[in-house]
């Protein structure tokens, strides 16, 4: 028995390690598409106070 006991155990540890790397390549995709959206962002906003002639995002300067 003590065998066999073994073995689900590792499996469960292989399971787990699976998710956390899954979990790590979910976190480091989201962070990448989370700054991809900052930099489309920081470009629409620059090109609407320009468009507009107007400081939208209150820092003081337009663009």
């Amino acid at each position: 028995m003590g065998i066999f006991w073994d073995l689900i155990q590792q499996d469960e540890l292989q399971k787990q390690e699976a998710k956390a790397n899954s979990l790590e390549e979910r976190v480091e995709q989201l962070e990448k598409d989370l700054s991809a959206t900052r930099t489309l962002l920081k470009k629409t906003l620059v090109a609407l106070e320009t468009h507009l002639t107007q400081d939208i995002d209150g820092d003081g300067k337009m663009g």
